[in-house]
């Protein structure tokens, strides 16, 4: 029986102070000083979630008119400063907001355990008796560490899987159900992530490509550094069951809609939002098709045109149908595929990219993502997308 790795991890995590517990007979004093590091666990997990929560609120989501209000009196070469590196978000603001957080909730708690849990413990050590049972005692007493623990390394895990690259250690955060439930259970919610909490439903690597060569044999995808590469070859590359062409075909209603929604918008970025905003508002995510899809299952519909009629479809159909209302306008749009982190760990996606003919640029376009946020032409997008491979330019 294989063990994954990550839930070996989180298991020792939670059970090491216990066994440590029932190996030593309880006293007041030893329990005591436990509490105290109890506390600055319980500190350090109280400020990772608000440090998280506030980060993001202020320099990312701003959900509410204080949020922005809080922005706004930032000095500007600091929001500058972040949106242009926005790794500096994670590495220098959260860490610091943290440590404020966590020393002053440590401060808390401690004097608030002075005056009342201490001297409850006294009172047991004198009325307990037996070593035996002193042991079964000590060992509870430090199940909340045990469990402080738990939290802290899934934690940990959670933050550490934003900048994994290796793709072992990808697997066993993806197959370890224990770190799975607690990411979607305590740490998205307490970190109140909009989109993070709605994500691990939307894209757990419900995007699968096929490559076939010319006699129909599958082509192993994994030894190939950009698949892009292989458009112009005698291969056949499905995407969720279809080729890139049969994806993005078009019909007479979706062009006639796509114009209609831009209106008399003369500028490309202003069109491009506006159809980004109707694709993110109006189409649903597909769940009884990403678990399908997860099961190697494409007897679906998948491209722009099914999409369009249903208002439902997965990350594949979302970056399809935009495409054809961009080509219906006019403007020149990319298809890219790469990783999308969905809250727990990073999973296959897909998304767009859009020409600013004013701006000479490419934009970043994420259709799916957009129940949960901007995103688009945001300087983040690069936090929770990587390994871009554009496989389609029209």
């Amino acid at each position: 029986m294989k063990v994954n790795a990550v839930t070996l991890i989180l298991a020792i995590s939670f059970l090491f102070p216990i066994v440590l517990g029932l190996l030593s007979k309880y006293s007041s004093n030893s329990i005591k000083r436990n509490l105290e590091g109890i506390c600055k666990s319980i500190s350090f997990l109280l400020a990772l979630a608000v440090g998280i929560h506030l980060s993001k609120q202020i320099f990312i989501i701003r959900s509410n008119k204080y949020y922005s209000i809080i922005y706004e009196n930032i000095p500007q070469k600091v929001t500058e400063f972040i949106q242009k590196n926005p790794i500096a978000l994670y590495i220098i603001v959260m860490p610091l907001m943290i440590y404020v957080l966590y020393v002053l909730v440590k401060a808390i708690l401690i004097f608030i355990n002075k005056i009342t849990i201490f001297r409850i413990l006294d009172r047991l050590e004198t009325s307990v008796a037996g070593e035996g049972n002193k042991r079964i005692l000590s060992a509870l007493t430090e199940v909340p560490a045990g469990i402080c623990y738990l939290l802290l390394v899934t934690f940990c895990l959670n933050i550490f899987s934003m900048f994994n690259t290796n793709k072992q250690f990808t697997k066993y955060l993806d197959s370890s159900k224990p770190y799975k439930y607690l990411c979607e259970n305590v740490v998205l919610p307490v970190t109140n992530s909009t989109i993070a909490k709605s994500l691990p439903s939307i894209i757990d690597n419900s995007f699968k490509v096929v490559i076939k060569d010319s006699n129909g044999i599958n082509i192993d995808t994994n030894s190939l550094p950009d698949i892009s590469t292989l458009n112009n070859k005698n291969v056949v590359i499905y995407y969720n069951g279809i080729t890139l062409d049969q994806a993005i075909k078009s019909n007479s209603e979706i062009d006639s809609y796509a114009k209609e929604l831009v209106g008399n918008e003369t500028k490309t970025i202003s069109k491009a939002r506006r159809l980004y905003n109707w694709v993110g508002k109006n189409i649903s995510y597909d769940n009884e098709k990403a678990n399908k899809v997860l099961n190697n299952d494409y007897n679906v519909e998948s491209g722009a045109i099914p999409t369009f009629a249903t208002r439902k479809g997965i990350c594949f159909d979302y970056a399809s149908l935009y495409t054809a209302m961009c080509r219906a306008d006019g403007i020149k749009v990319r298809i890219v595929t790469g990783q999308g982190f969905n809250g727990v760990n990073w999973v296959s996606h897909a998304w767009n990219q859009v020409f600013i003919t004013e701006e000479n640029r490419w934009i970043n376009v994420d259709c799916t993502f957009a129940s949960g946020g901007n995103y688009f032409d945001t300087t983040v997008f690069a936090v929770d997308h990587r390994g871009s491979q554009v496989i389609g330019e029209w």
